[in-house]
């Protein structure tokens, strides 16, 4: 493929970068402009973001086809866990709200069970009825995301304050140790876990050309690299937007936690929802739940260490309705994702929970 192909094929990623430039120059401008031009100018680059990240998510998804499960649902998720990370680190620096992190970390558990697994199960269901997959997923993924939740975001309620560093310290080693094991458990001896055989039938129904145009590994991890580091610019600018258009709006704090979860599970919603329409749930169940694992298990750690580093904690512990949330999603997840079978009405009742959380977030809860 030539070079004018390739920057056709990746216009998305040749505008964001255009757009990246366009406001570094007018940044002040912009800002002087008033607070209802900022919040546009922040609107525009939240998706131009989406537009950048859709295609760092589809060059990981052309080496998720690659390398197969469980390998490819680790990249990809892997992809959507970085833009998160790099977009919260930008965004801390001109976001005054010392709970960005735990409330984008609450938003993303909710967005990516109950939203995305809710509504693939739900359409799934819809269309072919009950639909399987590996089990042994299910109930892995849940009680590491149990465990992560409860150490990083809800026994902190109970640490002395002057002595958050020497749990924050143990909440990075906890939370590597821990990721450590389920890594070797997804690539080694319990791979089996997270894949599941289809049958022959099924695998023939998958188009060849599902996943658009083949190409090296090479360029696909490049175009990663390079779409990652376009996204960190647009978030810098999208920070400095939206502080300024949110300014004594009266608008949600966890607003901005929302936006910021929003945006890094964009790409993993269009692939979860392909997969569950062609009835290949152990796909969706790798992403919807290993995005949520992925989420807490490694951006508790870096920003962890960003507070160690800077002398400033960050409050992890969840407000009471949001621990009430975290344990239905995850009481209703062990019970739904027990059996290897997802149906319309499991997904449903996460979907309705991913409804009470959209309204307890206008509510300001």
């Amino acid at each position: 493929m030539g070079i004018a192909s390739r920057f056709k094929e990746e216009k998305f990623l040749v505008a964001a970068l255009v757009v990246a430039a366009i406001a570094y120059f007018l940044e002040h401008a912009v800002i002087e402009m008033g607070r209802g031009v900022a919040l546009i100018a922040a609107a525009g680059l939240v998706g131009t973001i989406v537009l950048a990240s859709i295609r760092v998510a589809h060059h990981a998804e052309l080496l998720a086809v690659k390398v197969g499960d469980p390998y490819g649902t680790m990249i990809l998720t892997l992809s959507a866990v970085a833009v998160e990370v790099i977009i919260l680190a930008i965004m801390m620096g001109s976001e005054s709200s010392p709970t960005l992190v735990r409330d984008t970390i609450y938003s993303a558990l909710m967005l990516d069970i109950n939203g995305i697994l809710g509504l693939a199960a739900l359409l799934g269901g819809l269309k072919h009825g009950e639909q399987p997959y590996n089990d042994n997923s299910g109930k892995t993924y849940g009680v590491m995301i149990l465990t992560a939740m409860g150490i990083s975001m809800i026994v902190p309620e109970f640490v002395p304050s002057d002595k958050w560093h020497y749990y924050s310290a143990f909440t990075i080693v906890a939370m590597i140790a821990l990721y450590g094991l389920f890594l070797r458990m997804q690539v080694g001896q319990h791979s089996y876990f997270f894949s599941y055989s289809y049958p022959r039938s099924e695998r023939k129904k998958e188009s060849p050309d599902a996943h658009g145009p083949d190409g090296s590994a090479a360029i696909s991890i490049a175009t990663i690299l390079a779409g990652v580091v376009i996204i960190g610019l647009l978030a810098e600018f999208m920070a400095a937007f939206m502080t300024e258009g949110l300014r004594d709006s009266g608008a949600p704090i966890a607003v901005t936690a929302v936006v910021v979860a929003a945006i890094s599970a964009a790409p993993e919603i269009l692939t979860a929802l392909r997969a569950a329409l062609r009835n290949r749930m152990q796909a969706t169940v790798n992403i919807a739940m290993g995005a949520s694992l992925s989420t807490v298990i490694l951006t508790v750690p870096v920003m962890e260490a960003i507070a160690l580093y800077t002398g400033q904690p960050f409050i992890m512990a969840m407000t009471p309705v949001q621990t009430v949330m975290v344990a239905i999603t995850l009481i209703a997840a062990a019970i739904n994702l027990n059996d290897g079978e997802t149906n319309a009405i499991e997904g449903m009742t996460h979907f309705i929970l991913f409804a009470t959380f959209v309204m307890l977030t206008a509510l300001g809860l």
